[in-house]
Formats: structure tokens, sequence, C-alpha cells
């Protein structure tokens, strides 16, 4: 069974006994091992109880299927209920996986972890069609749901964020879930006492790396700097940004330029509407931010945010590679960034 939107709250706060394996799968690995130490709370106190908690990997369980029925079916010395957690799981255990479900031993949870999976993945298709499991997708946060982790994770400590503090970090955060909820407690850290962040609080402690990388693939693709997106998306991809967050950290570029645009098309100076950004554009890209407007009309920019999202789409349900899609479509935007050719006219 296939649990997402409004089921998969209630599947993680009281998870069904009659689904006995879950699998927990997606490009946002701090999301699956978060949404799995959710599910593996719900039977144990302490994770790190060895007679109650084991860890299998996928290559141990590809050369001794055996082992899986062995670990649920044991007893622990302790008492309760067991979990048994299969990380670095794909399609080639399928068929052990598929053999446990339809015949399945003892009582113990057990929890698939896994990357992207597309939609002809035998092993998503497997849980998701089968009535005695359960599948869950783990795709970077979206707007909504990133605010409430932002919200929720510094009302821990105390702390509010501003509606400018909020923006930026919504606009910095989200390639990754754990990433993100340790970029929070970095920034509670520095604020060191209970009260607002202010965005210039979020701006001087969070994520400066991935930040830069984010917006140096942005900006790349918005300059039209084909070989400049190139050196950028390999620093991204090699520091673990996932394609969706490339995606949508442009997405959110070509939105503000848009924003901007239309307002410079209204009549309203340049400076005047950059101002109105929040957050605000940092000093140190405000120089190419004003030659993008300037390059990009709002038709063009329209187009681009069509093709993102489609893009996005695509690398969620097609089951094509999501770097060729990511590298494809920032490759089409910084061809339509790129110098425009003047318009033919026939003779007069």
């Amino acid at each position: 069974m296939k649990v997402s939107g409004a089921k998969l709250n209630a599947f993680l706060g009281s998870p069904d006994p009659g689904f006995q394996c879950v699998l927990i799968y997606g490009p946002d690995s701090g999301l699956v091992r978060e949404r799995a130490d959710t599910l593996s709370r719900k039977i144990v106190d302490d994770l790190s109880d060895p007679f109650r908690v084991v860890e299998l990997t996928g290559a141990t369980l590809r050369s001794d299927p055996a082992r899986l029925s062995d670990e649920a079916a044991a007893i622990s010395f302790t008492g309760g209920r067991r979990v048994v957690r299969i990380r670095d799981a794909g399609d080639v255990l399928t068929k052990p996986l598929k053999a446990f479900i339809d015949n399945p031993a003892g009582d113990a949870l057990v929890l698939v972890q896994s990357g992207e999976l597309g939609p002809r993945s035998s092993l998503r298709r497997l849980f998701e069609q089968a009535d005695t499991a359960a599948a869950i997708a783990c795709y970077g946060d979206d707007a909504r749901s990133l605010s409430s982790v932002i919200r929720e994770t510094l009302k821990r400590h105390d702390l509010t964020a501003s509606p400018e503090a909020l923006a930026y970090l919504n606009e910095n955060l989200g390639a990754d879930r754990a990433l993100t909820r340790n970029e929070l407690e970095k920034l509670a850290l520095f604020k060191g006492r209970s009260g607002k962040i202010t965005v210039e609080d979020a701006q001087a402690c969070i994520g400066d790396t991935m930040t830069a990388s984010l917006e140096d693939v942005a900006y790349a693709a918005a300059d039209g700097d084909v070989a400049g997106l190139d050196r950028s998306l390999a620093r991204a991809h090699a520091e673990g940004l996932q394609p969706v967050s490339l995606i949508r950290a442009n997405m959110r570029h070509f939105q503000r330029l848009h924003l901007v645009r239309a307002l410079v098309e209204d009549g309203r100076r340049l400076d005047q509407a950059m101002s109105t950004l929040r957050p605000p554009v940092i000093f140190r890209l405000a120089g190419s931010f004003k030659r993008q407007v300037s390059r990009w009309d709002c038709g063009r920019i329209s187009r681009v945010l069509a093709l993102l999202t489609e893009a996005e789409l695509n690398c969620k349900t097609t089951g094509l590679p999501a770097e060729a899609i990511c590298g494809r479509v920032l490759h089409e935007t910084a061809k339509l960034g790129g110098p425009q050719r003047p318009r033919q006219h026939g003779n007069r």
C-alpha cells in the first residue's frame, strides 16, 4: 500500500500493526532516516538497544536471504517487540522480501530503507501493491512542510523566526531533512537564548557552503553561462545536493526575477523593485541579479518556470535518472538566458 498525504501523518503517529513491512525510500536520505527512526520509536524506546533493534545491509540480506526471517522471529532477551532495519535496499532484494511478505515470520517491524526508486522499480511496486506492506516516499520538503519543520525545530528551543528570517530559511534549506535540522540546531546554538531569529541571524549562520552551491547553479543558469553551470553542477552533486533541490532553487530564483521584472515593467525603478524581495539579494550578488533582470523578460521567465515545474514532476514520476533531467533543464535554461539573436527583418 502506498502511504501519502494525510494518511502518512496518521501512519507515522500510530502505525497499523497489520503492516509488518514498511519501505521508506526517496532522494531525501535525511527524511528516510527520520521517518525510519520515528516508526522504530513506536516499537522501541532506545534505538541503541542491541536486543530489540538489529540493522542489516542490503548486501547481507542478498547473500543470506534466510537472515530476515530469523531476525524477525527472534525473541528479545529483555522482552518486547523487535525492529529489523534493512539499509541500502534495492531491486535485487525484491525476491527475498516478497518471500517474507508472502510468508512472514515473528512479529518484528521490518523497515526497509532505500534511495530513489522510480515507478518501474520492482521493489517499490512490491510494497505498493501488497496488502500487508506499506511504501512511503521521501522527497525534499516543499515550502509548506519546510516551514513546519523550521517552526517546530525552533520552538523546541523557545525560538521563533521573523517573517524575513523564515523566508530566508525557506530559501536556503530543504535539500535534506537531516541537514535542515542540523542547520537549525546550529542556528539555535548561535542565538544562545530564547527569542526571535532575525534575518541577520539566519544569514550569519545557515548553510554557507550549501547555499553558495545552490546560488552558483541558479546564477550560472540565469546568466547563460554554460561552462560555469557545468562546474557548479559538478560541485553541487559532489556535495550531495539532490537534483530536485537544485531544480527548486532555480524555480525560487526565477520567481524572484519574475517579481522584480514585472515591477520594473510596471514603472518601478530597479533598486526599488529589488528592495521588495524577502529575503533581500545579498550584496555580492546584487550586480548579477540586476543584469539578469535586464536580460530576462517576463515571457521567457514564465517559460523557464514551466520547464522547471515539468522537470521536477519528471524526476518524481518517470523513473529516468534525476541528475540527467536536472542537467538537461538547467542547460535549456542557460540557453534561453544566453545572448539573444536580433530579429531578422525583411527588406523594405
